[in-house]
């Protein structure tokens, strides 16, 4: 009996950590875009159109304070984050894609990004969860469309609670969804 209870609770704190918006602070603006439109295949880089986009991110968020990119293992978010990399510079770290988000989390807790600027770079499936773990917690869990590239997220804190912009940069996607939120 003694181990149940022990396991449950382990089982309630490790949820209560997840739960909790991992950068509540007033201070904390994170930017979330997904990768520039990509080639096809294994790990595939940016196509022009990609490189394209790449700079207009830059041309977006150059004036924004940025203190940090997360960016995944693949070369199609690295490709994006180069021309704000190459050209400000800034810090950029690598995070684990996954559909849950909490490689994420952990990598910006390890790297004290709580109340700081920051940009992520991710992919359509793991940008709407993402939102949800920062704190948003009725954003749609629904994938980012195949061919939309032009969606930039905006999460900002207002008194302990998390607020969702969704915004466009650079060309329109070829197919844009309804704006969802």
């Amino acid at each position: 009996m003694l181990k149940w209870i022990l396991c449950l609770l382990i089982t309630c704190c490790n949820f209560n950590l997840i739960a909790q918006p991992v950068l509540h602070s007033a201070r904390s603006v994170i930017y979330l875009v997904r990768h520039a439109e990509k080639e096809t295949g294994v790990d595939p880089i940016l196509t022009i159109a990609g490189q394209k986009r790449a700079g207009d991110l830059l041309h977006t968020l150059k004036n924004k304070h940025l203190k940090r990119i997360y960016v995944t293992q693949f070369r199609r978010t690295q490709m994006t984050a180069d021309s704000l990399r190459l050209q400000m510079p800034i810090d950029t770290v690598h995070y684990m894609a996954d559909t849950t988000g909490e490689d994420l989390l952990r990598v910006i807790r390890n790297h004290n990004d709580e109340g700081r600027i920051i940009l992520v770079i991710g992919h359509s499936n793991t940008i709407p969860k993402i939102i949800q773990l920062l704190g948003v917690a009725n954003y749609p869990k629904t994938n980012i469309a195949d061919s939309e590239f032009d969606d930039l997220f905006v999460v900002k804190y207002k008194k302990g609670k998390a607020f969702v912009k969704r915004m466009k940069y650079g060309q329109p996607s070829s197919v844009s969804s309804p704006m969802y939120h």
